[in-house]
């Protein structure tokens, strides 16, 4: 079995800043991609931003500049900088990691429970 924990979702104003972070744990052989998506009432989720296994990141345009994605392998965890928060970034936010279980040779994704983070003045 395979577990996401999200945490550093919360309450913050205009402007403001907060740091979300995955950590996947259970039988993983190889962590892939690792990404953040968000969904809005009433909206569909959608990419927030996306790391390699290489490092590699791409962000959705919205955040650009202001959102931070980074991994630590060592701990299987995946980050989430977001400065300069906006109310229109008021979602709910999910991790998503592609893995290899230990023991099965496909890639399958996981997502986590999701953090809700909310800007308001």
């Amino acid at each position: 079995q395979v577990q996401l924990v999200e945490s550093g979702g919360g309450l913050v104003q205009p402007g403001g800043s907060l740091r979300l972070s995955c950590a996947a744990s259970g039988s993983i052989f190889s962590i892939n991609a690792m990404g953040w998506y968000r969904q809005a009432p009433g909206k569909q989720r959608e990419l927030v931003a996306r790391i390699t296994s290489g490092g590699s990141t791409n962000y959705a345009d919205s955040v650009k500049g202001r959102f931070t994605i980074s991994r630590d392998n060592a701990k299987n965890t995946v980050y989430l900088q977001m400065n300069s928060l906006k109310p229109e970034d008021t979602a709910l936010y999910y991790c998503n990691v592609f893995l290899r279980r230990v023991g099965v040779e496909n890639l399958s994704g996981y997502w986590g429970q999701g953090t809700q983070v909310t800007v308001s003045s």
